[in-house]
């Protein structure tokens, strides 16, 4: 895989949550509410699982400007008597992804193990939802299949359902993810859409009909029923020249019941916002996919898992998210501008008694081979000036959180950091200083930092230090899911909003947690932050990415710290390249 010059690293980072509406009507109204029977079946062994349509009818929008359609066609998967839960696992990247169901006999759960090559990443079930898509005449005007992650906009369709759901949300897209779990909760339904995964259709403005269908090699597989949902689509183009644009798109997803304050629709300006800036990967230009039913589209951010059914953009606000795409990023208790999370709250005071690190379980930081990996000239606009940029994660195996407070002393600049421990009820036993934090007023920072929690190094053929990167303090945050099958891993992990994680220039105190199963990328693709490699000769190097460089912070073991990706590069000066060989088995970039 090889790669030329960019003016600036972009990566995909667009997400957004969807809500249910009147899925439960649907499910009683069409016939599909499990009986008795169906559910003392599932309990013996699996789930009982049923596609349904929350519509007969939808209608979706073509934009004149930026033509095609997002085909979210209300369909989703239900699960009764048992959830749906999956568990995708791989051993070391030396070896492929395998995949198991739960089930349950007797009560008891057990592993049982699907076929080999059901899937090959973390993404979702390849090729599970079969489309086709006929014209008026009944013509068929298309066919396709697309994945689906269990994890997708979910909602209840009972009222006796539980209340809320265990599993996570969204599959890990992190070409470097170990272990995840997807579910359908009992009494609940997903979306089949598979959103920020897909493409665009061209259909032309008018009334279609559209059948899904699961692949029947997942129907044998899971015992689910031959009944396609069948909903009827109407095509309508609209212009954003016309005043029908974004601000009827704005106004409309801002108008569901139960998300109005907590998560208020974007404005122009707000929908622009939707990524981090330098530091943080940022948001590319387009757009991702159709709103859904239900609540307005709210966002993650940093380089975290994509969400089922992301947003689209009208196609002016794509002009201006294009334009403003190099000065995004975080401000004042916000990340995007479509809502606002709390932080998480430090010690009242800084702690005192002696210091001790008792024998509890730790932290264990390990670092991901870097990827993303590109040329770039840094965002400065000199001639022959070659930079490598590139994404690296350090997460946390666990068994227990990485937990830092600090404190600032009255007139500082930095503040005094001190790392917690707990013992199994979550009762904390012990602290010991680790180093400090600093503030950092960049645009698209705007945080305190932790410092030396990583360090990135460029490496020479024979892996000796030839250039490192000034990057060396963070803002931590559970960016991406790593492995959530790991032990004590938080599948619901809090601060994943980097505005509000780290705190403001007047905080007196902050704290920065790092959950089990959870990493924190960040995308090296600014001077001093990425490479130099102007005067380097072509050939093999390594990106070394070192957790906790100067073992400031205690943890299980120090002996995973260190990931390297090989890099060959090539080319002339101002139009260096650079090849990046598959990592054993990964070969993703």
């Amino acid at each position: 895989m090889t790669t030329t010059r960019t003016t600036r690293l972009r990566r995909p980072l667009i997400a957004g949550t969807t809500a249910i509406a009147a899925i439960a009507a649907v499910t009683v109204t069409a016939g599909f509410a499990a009986t008795a029977s169906d559910s003392a079946k599932a309990a013996a062994a699996g789930p009982d699982l049923r596609l349904i349509a929350a519509s007969s009818s939808i209608t979706l929008t073509s934009w004149k400007e930026d033509p095609g359609v997002y085909l979210d066609l209300g369909t989703y998967l239900t699960a009764e008597g048992t959830p749906l839960e999956l568990k995708v696992t791989r051993k070391s990247y030396r070896d492929p992804v395998t995949i198991t169901q739960t089930v349950y006999e007797g009560g008891k759960a057990r592993a049982k193990a699907l076929p080999n090559g059901t899937v090959k990443d973390f993404s979702g079930l390849p090729g599970f939802a079969e489309i086709t898509v006929t014209d008026k005449a009944g013509k068929q005007v298309l066919r396709r299949a697309e994945s689906f992650c269990p994890n997708n906009a979910s909602g209840r369709v009972r009222p006796d359902a539980p209340a809320t759901s265990k599993y996570p949300e969204s599959c890990p897209t992190n070409p470097f993810t170990l272990g995840s779990v997807w579910g359908v909760e009992k009494g609940w339904a997903a979306n089949t859409y598979a959103g920020s995964y897909t493409r665009p259709v061209e259909l032309a403005a008018g009334t279609y009909t559209a059948k899904v269908s699961v692949a029947k090699k997942y129907r044998d597989l899971f015992g689910i029923a031959n009944r396609p949902a069948t909903v009827k689509v109407t095509v309508q183009e609209r212009s954003f020249e016309d005043g029908r644009g974004a601000a009827a798109r704005t106004a409309g997803s801002g108008e569901h019941a139960g998300h109005g304050a907590a998560h208020p629709a974007p404005s122009a300006a707000g929908a622009a916002h939707a990524g981090h800036g330098p530091g943080h990967a940022p948001t590319p230009a387009q757009a991702a996919a159709a709103v859904t039913s239900g609540a307005g589209p709210s966002y993650n951010v940093g380089h975290g898992p994509l969400k089922a059914a992301p947003p689209a953009l009208p196609w002016a606000l794509k002009k201006q998210q294009t334009a403003r795409s190099a000065r995004v990023g975080d401000t004042e208790g916000q990340t995007d501008g479509s809502r606002k999370a709390p932080a998480l709250g430090p010690l009242a005071k800084r702690p005192a008694g002696k210091p001790s690190v008792p024998n509890v379980p730790k932290p264990d930081l390990r670092s991901l081979p870097a990827y993303g990996i590109t040329i770039s000239d840094g965002g400065e606009d000199v001639p022959g000036k070659d930079y490598l940029a590139f994404s690296a994660n350090v997460w946390n195996a666990g068994p227990a959180q990485l937990v830092v407070d600090g404190f600032r002393s009255p007139g500082k600049a930095t503040m005094d950091a001190y790392q917690y421990f707990y013992d199994a009820k979550g009762k904390q036993v012990g602290y010991t200083p680790t180093g400090t934090m600093e503030w950092d007023p960049r645009p698209g920072h705007m945080h305190w930092h932790f410092t030396d929690f990583a360090s990135y190094r460029l490496l020479k053929a024979d892996k000796k230090e030839t250039v490192r990167s000034g990057k060396e303090a963070f803002c931590l945050a559970n960016t991406d899911a790593v492995d959530y099958t790991v032990k004590n891993a938080n599948w619901h992990p809090f601060n994943t909003d980097l505005a509000t994680a780290c705190g403001q220039e007047n905080s007196i105190s902050v704290r920065e947690v790092l959950d089990v199963g959870s990493g924190d990328t960040y995308t090296q693709d600014l001077p001093g932050q990425s490479f130099d490699i102007t005067s380097l000769p072509n050939g093999t190097y390594y990106i070394q990415v070192l957790a906790n460089p100067e073992n400031r912070l205690k943890e299980t073991s120090t002996a995973n710290n260190s990931a390297l990706r090989k890099v060959v590069l090539g080319g002339k000066p101002g139009k260096r390249t650079v090849t990046v060989p598959a990592h054993e088995l990964v070969n993703a970039n």
